[in-house]
């Protein structure tokens, strides 16, 4: 299908873009630049998992009647869950990943590191330079994770009844 898609807009298969992106970023920077941004993404990855879990997990059970379970939860209370998992997430990870999208998108020699691109970032714009998109980012993330929650319980209640 993605040949088919490519070749209908013109793309040969020996024009692969991706391809392109990583020798161009090799030849700029050797192999440490197609990686640049990685460690920054860890640090955000890592903890905002960790609140996207929690959260969700603590707003279910804070949900859940006395005597009941959080897998009998009604859809409305499953999607303010992951709502708020979203929110939660996202909260703790807007400043690592305006360090990784800095990181990635400033020109070669730059930055050393995520720490002195922290750092560099602080001096010129101060600390809230790191919450740079808090508000869009947020907006989207209860109603797009909301969504992704509730597809996941629906799922797995039926592959449980199938299973």
């Amino acid at each position: 299908m993605w040949l088919i898609w490519r070749r209908t807009i013109g793309i040969r298969p020996q024009d692969d873009f991706f391809t392109e992106v990583v020798r161009q970023l090799y030849k700029e920077g050797g192999l440490r630049s197609i990686y640049r941004g990685v460690g920054a993404t860890l640090a955000r990855d890592g903890p905002g998992s960790a609140a996207y879990f929690g959260a969700y997990e603590l707003t279910k059970r804070l949900l859940t009647p006395a005597n009941a379970t959080p897998d009998s939860l009604n859809p409305a209370a499953v999607l303010f869950a992951g709502g708020m998992a979203g929110v939660a997430m996202w909260s703790i990870a807007i400043p690592p990943d305006v360090i990784k999208s800095r990181l990635q998108t400033a020109p070669p020699g730059t930055y050393k590191n995520a720490f002195d691109c922290l750092r560099k970032t602080i001096a010129q714009d101060g600390t809230k330079a790191l919450f740079k998109g808090i508000g869009p980012a947020l907006f989207r993330a209860f109603p797009a994770n909301a969504a992704t929650f509730l597809g996941y319980e629906a799922s797995l209640k039926i592959m449980n009844l199938l299973w």
